[in-house]
């Protein structure tokens, strides 16, 4: 297998903090999104940056990768998994488990599977390193919109699928107990965590869309449609919004006893011009407010 330069994909250095790791996932994942991009590799893009920024969001994920980097890899060359220091098993608590709501698993490359879910596998009675019909524990990564819709996800655990529903509004930290399917017959325990979305932050039960407006949409005022978890609706954006402005979409967060909200946060984006008459209308713009600068 290949090994993968995360942070050439995320177009950051290895020193990068996680603002700017988060930030750049974000807009790539904006930009390469099949929804939105017309480009022919879009999918394939934006698959390879949701995987870039699974690997670096979690420090321990992190320090594994950079473990395996500073050993002189590079993009494209040949990763064999012995290759990696340490023991088998070592360095991770459980087996990460990545679920998907399409079916067919959540389609990271082996690489990352390899370096990310076969190392818990390799020491030890069970992949959690319990005892025979004991518990085994395992993380699972849960689409946000399973979450919101407490949809049924496919997962792989040991080279075997299960569908796992997921309770609508369970919260990190909670597990789903699937009796008998652990090592040796016994329980399996997937304590549950979010799994990243390039359109959505969680805060709480709150959910936070960053949405792009143009100039002309803030300053005099428009109804854009906004992403939610349960789809799109329409939104006011008042006149005379600057950047960094939030609005607040009443109970489209995630659900509970007392649904979150939507948190939608405005981004003032200029699209670049591409024509004569889109670069002399900036110059008249740009006239115009000449006395503000």
């Amino acid at each position: 297998m290949e090994f993968k330069d995360y942070y050439q994909t995320l177009g950051v250095e290895p020193t990068a903090g996680e603002a700017e790791i988060k930030s750049a996932y974000r807009r790539l994942a904006r930009k390469y999104h099949p929804d939105v991009s017309k480009e022919a590799d879009a999918e394939d893009r934006f698959k390879a940056v949701n995987e870039a920024y699974e690997a670096l969001r979690d420090p321990e994920k992190r320090a594994a990768y950079d473990q395996l980097r500073a050993r002189g890899y590079r993009p494209g060359q040949e990763y064999q998994p012995q290759d990696f220091g340490g023991r088998p098993g070592q360095g991770f608590d459980f087996e990460e488990v990545f679920g998907s709501t399409g079916g067919g698993g959540a389609g990271f490359s082996d690489f990352f599977e390899n370096l990310f879910g076969q190392r818990a596998r390799g020491g030890g009675p069970g992949f959690g390193g319990q005892a025979p019909r004991g518990e085994t524990r395992a993380r699972l990564s849960v689409p946000l919109r399973a979450v919101y819709e407490g949809s049924t996800i496919r997962v792989t655990v040991n080279g075997r699928q299960l569908d796992v529903r997921v309770p609508k509004g369970i919260r990190p930290g909670q597990a789903i107990r699937l009796a008998g399917q652990g090592s040796g017959g016994g329980n399996l325990l997937l304590e549950v965590e979010y799994a990243a979305d390039p359109q959505f932050e969680v805060d709480g039960s709150n959910v936070i869309h960053v949405l792009q407006v143009t100039p002309w949409q803030a300053a005099l005022g428009a109804t854009v449609s906004v992403p939610t978890l349960g789809g799109p609706v329409e939104l006011k954006v008042p006149a005379g919004s600057e950047a960094g402005r939030k609005l607040r979409l009443r109970g489209r967060g995630l659900p509970g006893a007392q649904p979150g909200d939507q948190i939608v946060e405005l981004e003032i984006t200029a699209p670049r011009p591409e024509t004569e008459a889109q670069r002399k209308a900036y110059e008249k713009l740009a006239k115009a407010f000449a006395s503000q600068a």
